[in-house]
């Protein structure tokens, strides 16, 4: 069995069958909610943006064609390879670990879809909150896009089995020592694939811990993807904007 658990987005990103099957993501969404964000934060034409944890580049590609400038950087070699194509003279892709501060100073650094709380170490979520700070200019805007953990707890789908371009994906989901884990298992090409997907279970009071230790203050957050404010009991995301 072709097994990955030890730096599991390293792995598993960097596999066809990631973006197999999560290849339904809203785009419509996606492109509305940059919309609503740059608008919020009144981000000026060429203006600059990293797309931090960019993966493919959907985000990065559609902000890219509003006006702005747009580095997109991402962990994933295969990932990064696939966007290059998509560079123009104000879209620009790069192989990077974003717990490091990228050399580069931006109006604004977009951390989405719940791109952040992967690592094994604690301190490597702290560390890319502070490498976040040291990439914004003054008067620049982080925002961080992540689940609302208590709705995912209350909502938890325990199994679940998708068909994917002729692939069975079986799903399996639980929390476990402060962890939202989504076991993958599929068979293809005659072999067994197992990825298991970890995500620290963080929830606003752990942001505002992290925040205050590296510095940074924290000015707006929201519940959706439409900016409405946020609640803990119902929100569908928590969407932060700090300094």
């Amino acid at each position: 069995m072709q097994k990955e658990t030890d730096n599991w987005y390293a792995s598993w990103f960097d596999t066809p069958y990631y973006h197999i099957l999560y290849k339904d993501r809203d785009y419509k969404e996606a492109g509305q909610f940059m919309n609503s964000l740059t608008s919020f934060l009144d981000l000026k034409q060429h203006a600059t943006i990293l797309d931090l944890a960019c993966g493919k580049g959907r985000h990065a590609k559609y902000l890219s064609k509003l006006g702005y400038e747009v580095t997109g950087v991402d962990l994933s070699p295969s990932s990064i390879a696939y966007a290059k194509q998509f560079e123009s003279e104000n879209l620009h892709f790069h192989v990077h670990d974003m717990c490091k501060p990228f050399p580069q100073r931006f109006d604004a650094v977009f951390n989405l879809f719940t791109s952040f709380g992967y690592f094994e170490s604690e301190a490597d979520n702290l560390r890319t909150i502070k490498a976040i700070k040291e990439e914004l200019k003054p008067n620049g805007h982080g925002v961080i896009d992540f689940l609302n953990t208590v709705v995912v707890e209350k909502n938890l789908v325990p199994k679940e089995h998708k068909v994917v371009d002729g692939l069975d994906f079986y799903i399996s989901r639980r929390i476990e020592a402060g962890y939202i884990l989504k076991t993958i298992r599929f068979h293809h090409n005659g072999v067994d694939h197992e990825y298991i997907e970890r995500v620290k279970a963080l929830r606003l009071s752990d942001f505002r811990s992290y925040f205050s230790e590296a510095g940074v203050t924290l000015h707006h957050c929201f519940g959706n993807y439409n900016l409405e404010p946020f609640d803990e009991t119902t929100s569908e995301r928590l969407i932060l904007i700090f300094s």
